[in-house]
C-alpha cells in the first residue's frame, strides 16, 4: 500500500487535471485516476472551444475570471502550449441586461464599450442585434482537449502518477487521512472527487456520508456553422433573448472550414452519466438553426458537425468546492467552470492542503439564495 502520497485525485476532465497540475507545482505528490482514457468525450471537458469571458453581473466571478486569466499564461508558460485565444466577447439580449453588466465591469475597472444596434451591426455584419451589446475584448476560446493534455503533461512532469482506465471501487475514511481503493490501495493525506457528472452516483453508491446540494445531470448538445466569409471576425457571443444561445469560434471540431459552434445553454435533457445516449434531439437541433437563420445570417444555417456534452447543475449555479473531513469534493459545474480550470485547481489544491478556505457560496451545506448567470 502507498503511504506517501499527499493527494488523490479521482477524475482526470479539467478540474481534475488542473487540480494534479497546482498540486504538483506545489511540491505536492499525486496520483490521478480515471475510469476512462484521458480526454475522453463521455463527460464535460472534451472538445476545442470552450468560452473564455471576463463579463458576469456577479462580481465575485468577474474577479474569479482575472484571476483565472493569469493561471492560463501560466499553464501556457509551463506547458508552451497556446490555450486561451482572445477574440472579444459581446453580450445582448432582452434578459442579458447590457447596460447592468458594463456598470459592474465600469465599478471594477475592466474595459468595455456599450455599443447601438447599429454600431455592433456595422463592426459585426454576420450578425442581428436588437437592442444594446456589450463588447468586452478580453473574451476568447480554450481549448479544452489541448488544456487536458496540458495539465497532464505538466503534472506528470512534476512527478505525478496518472492512471488511465482505473475505476475507484470505494474510499475509506481514516481519521486524517483515506484509502482509496482502485485495483490496488492507494493511502493518502487527502482525496478530490472531480468526477464531473458522475459525482450523484458515485456518492449515492459508495461508503461516503457527504452531503449534495440537489444537482441536475443533463445532456446538452451543440452545433458548428461554417462562416460564409471565412475572413471575418467572430468574437464570442452571449445571446439572452427567449432563449440562453451562446456562440464561439469552434476550433477544429468544427472542421477545416472557420465555423462557430452554437447551442442552447438553457435546455437540456435530464440524465445520469452512465445513461446518456448521444443522440441529438431534433426539437432542439430544428431549434439552433432557426436561432441561425434570424439571428447570425453570416453562418451557413446547415451544420457541418454536432455533438453531446453532460452538464451538472446546481439549483443556484454557482460551484460546489468544499472539504468534507480529508475528501475535497470539486464539481465547477453548471455550464461555466471550463474558463476558471486553472484557478480552480489551485484552489482546491489549496483546500485539499489546508491552505485555503472554502467559499461560503461554494459549500456543501448552503442555502441557494440567488439565480446564478449562465454559460
Amino acid at each position: 500500500m502507498a503511504t506517501d502520497i499527499d493527494i488523490v485525485v479521482v477524475g482526470a476532465g479539467l478540474t481534475g487535471a488542473a487540480t494534479a497540475w497546482a498540486a504538483g507545482r506545489a511540491g505536492r505528490s499525486v496520483v490521478l485516476l480515471d475510469t476512462h482514457g484521458f480526454g475522453h468525450d463521455r463527460g464535460s471537458s472534451h472538445g476545442t472551444s470552450r468560452i473564455f469571458r471576463r463579463v458576469y453581473p456577479d462580481p465575485l466571478y468577474v474577479t474569479m475570471t482575472g484571476r483565472a486569466r493569469d493561471g492560463w499564461r501560466r499553464l501556457e508558460s509551463d506547458s508552451g502550449a497556446t490555450l486561451l485565444r482572445v477574440t472579444g466577447g459581446i453580450d445582448h439580449g432582452r434578459h442579458r441586461d447590457p447596460e447592468a453588466l458594463a456598470a459592474t465591469l465600469a465599478d471594477l475597472g475592466l474595459s468595455h464599450e456599450l455599443l447601438s444596434p447599429d454600431e455592433a451591426a456595422a463592426r459585426w455584419p454576420g450578425m442581428v442585434f436588437r437592442g444594446p451589446v456589450l463588447f468586452q475584448p478580453e473574451a476568447g476560446v480554450i481549448n479544452a482537449d489541448d488544456s487536458v493534455k496540458a495539465f497532464l503533461d505538466v503534472a506528470r512532469r512534476n512527478g505525478a502518477r496518472l492512471v488511465p482506465h482505473t475505476p475507484v471501487q470505494h474510499i475509506d475514511i481514516r481519521g486524517d487521512h483515506v484509502v482509496v481503493h482502485a485495483g490496488e490501495s492507494i493511502r493518502a493525506r487527502r482525496a478530490v472527487l472531480a468526477v464531473g457528472p458522475w459525482l450523484p452516483e458515485f456518492l449515492a453508491t459508495s461508503r461516503l456520508d457527504i452531503p449534495l446540494p440537489p444537482v441536475r445531470v443533463t445532456q446538452q448538445q451543440v452545433f458548428h456553422f461554417p462562416r460564409r466569409d471565412p475572413h471575418a471576425a467572430w468574437p464570442v457571443v452571449v445571446h439572452k433573448d427567449t432563449h440562453q444561445i451562446f456562440g464561439l469560434p469552434s476550433g477544429a471540431d468544427g472542421g477545416p472550414r472557420p465555423a462557430m459552434k452554437v447551442a442552447q445553454h438553457d435546455d437540456g435533457t435530464p440524465t445520469t452519466a452512465s445513461t446518456r445516449t448521444g443522440t441529438i434531439d431534433p426539437i432542439g437541433r430544428r431549434r439552433i438553426l432557426d436561432y441561425v437563420r434570424e439571428w447570425l445570417p453570416g453562418l451557413d444555417p446547415h451544420p457541418v458537425a454536432d455533438g453531446t456534452c453532460l452538464y451538472t447543475t446546481t439549483s443556484d449555479e454557482d460551484f460546489i468546492l468544499d472539504r468534507w473531513g480529508p475528501i475535497v469534493v470539486a464539481s465547477p459545474c453548471s455550464g461555466h467552470g471550463a474558463k476558471f480550470a486553472p484557478l480552480l485547481g489551485e484552489m482546491i489544491a489549496d483546500l485539499a492542503l489546508g491552505r485555503g478556505d472554502t467559499t461560503p457560496r461554494f459549500a456543501l451545506t448552503r442555502t441557494p439564495s440567488r439565480t446564478g448567470d449562465p454559460v
